[in-house]
């Protein structure tokens, strides 16, 4: 293996404005992250008794998550919509329209009638919004993720990268802080505020994502004129064996979220094994050590590669399905928050750190954007409708439904592992660091190329 196999994946030393990028794509995901996240908690708490009145709290519940798995299901098609575009115009073009379109549906949120206020109207309207959000969230990660990947240094992509990672446990807390304060409102206050505060939050993130340059890979494939007519279309022909991959890594991480976290708060609440405060205050102290997590995480996967973390913790996952519900079935406050903890900063933060430098590497730089996207959106469908399931599951066999799927979930992450290639392996490591050793810190594009060729 030479230094070609190294190529397009930025300049060596990564450009003078890689942490900016880092930290400006970083942003971006906290409030995407707040805005999508948050719907997932009201939707836990709040939306089964305010959109879907006069049912049991279970059909309640069920309806509340269907809405809630909607938002995943359009996910998919905001990714194609976003891979496309930013492989074709760029990647930053994607991030700002996409930060727009979600302040926007979030805070319209906050605004909607209930059911008691405009009847079926009102649920409806929840729906569609839920759906934009969808969009804009599908369209967000690949256009941030790649921006951050193809500034930074070779042998620091890990770490880069998981500074946006990162960005989502830090709207995991912010969103669950700020729904932590509103419980007390009471009413229709305690879900409108959280949504109506989100927008001045996009303000700071649009300020900042403006002033963020475009992706030095993208500029060197459209000077070298790679850029397809239908990068979408390229990506599904050549790279479809690792989309497939890439959705089973994902399953693992999202959809095991969606169990440990997202359908683990309704059952904390409708079995009365924990306050609605301590629920929410479990997901901020997991939500701050998340931030580090992730971090941490990621920058390992520099010194050991991508696939070794992976393993690991997938395996861990599988073990941990059972004894995550026994210890929540306790009701003691501490082994509730020690199993969000685990399940958070562990099961998912370490497998969306991994996620942040692996999925790029696993596309070539004309159809990254494209290909990366469908990948980690397509599993979103699954991920999404998963509280819906698990909940027909815990109905059907108490918390064994929930817990058997959860390992099923690690155990389809595990098995995508094993079959997905190491893309920092140890030769990767070398090449990368003799490179380092030779290369000028700054280069310009042609140069660029000609230090590759």
């Amino acid at each position: 293996m030479g230094i070609n196999a190294l190529e397009m994946r930025g300049p060596v030393h990564g450009t003078k404005d890689a942490k900016r990028v880092a930290v400006g794509s970083s942003v971006g995901a906290v409030i995407e992250t707040y805005d999508f996240i948050g719907f997932g908690t009201a939707a836990a708490l709040y939306f089964g008794t305010a959109f879907f009145p006069g049912q049991s709290s279970v059909a309640g519940t069920l309806a509340a998550f269907a809405t809630l798995g909607v938002g995943f299901a359009a996910r998919p098609i905001g990714g194609v919509i976003g891979g496309h575009m930013g492989d074709k115009v760029g990647r930053k073009p994607v991030l700002v329209a996409s930060l727009i379109i979600m302040g926007l549906a979030t805070f319209a949120i906050g605004l909607l009638p209930t059911y008691a206020q405009a009847g079926v109207i009102a649920p409806i309207l929840l729906v569609l919004v839920r759906i934009v959000q969808g969009l804009a969230f599908g369209a967000e990660w690949g256009g941030a993720i790649l921006m951050s990947y193809e500034h930074a240094p070779w042998r620091k992509k890990g770490r880069y990268t998981g500074i946006v990672q990162a960005g989502f446990p830090v709207g995991l807390l912010l969103a669950n802080l700020v729904f932590l304060g509103s419980v007390h409102l009471g009413g229709d206050w305690a879900w409108r505020v959280p949504f109506l505060a989100s927008i001045f939050l996009v303000i700071v993130g649009l300020i900042i994502r403006s002033k963020v340059p475009e992706s030095p890979v993208f500029e060197d494939v459209k000077e070298a004129g790679d850029i397809t007519d239908s990068p979408i279309k390229e990506a599904i022909k050549q790279d479809w064996r690792n989309i497939l991959r890439g959705i089973g890594l994902r399953v693992a991480e999202t959809a095991g979220y969606a169990v440990s976290v997202t359908y683990m708060i309704s059952y904390l609440h409708t079995e009365k094994l924990a306050s609605t405060t301590e629920t929410i205050t479990a997901l901020c102290i997991a939500s701050g050590i998340g931030i580090f997590a992730t971090a941490g995480w990621a920058a390992l996967t520099d010194k050991i590669g991508r696939r070794p973390l992976y393993l690991m913790v997938c395996g861990f996952a599988a073990l941990f399905g059972i004894p995550m519900f026994l210890l929540v079935n306790t009701g003691l406050s501490l082994f509730v928050i020690a199993t969000i903890v685990l399940s958070y900063a562990v099961c998912q933060n370490a497998l969306a750190g991994s996620q942040g430098p692996w999925f790029p590497e696993l596309f070539t730089a004309a159809r990254r954007a494209s290909g990366a996207s469908l990948a980690y959106q397509i599993s979103a469908m699954v991920s999404g409708f998963t509280p819906f399931i698990t909940t027909l599951l815990f109905v059907w066999m108490g918390w064994l439904g929930p817990a058997l799927l959860f390992i099923a979930y690690a155990l389809i992450g595990l098995f995508s592992a094993v079959v997905t290639k190491e893309t920092w392996g140890p030769t990767e490591r070398r090449l990368a660091k003799e490179a380092e050793r030779t290369t000028p810190t700054e280069l310009t594009a042609p140069q660029r190329e000609k230090e590759l060729a």
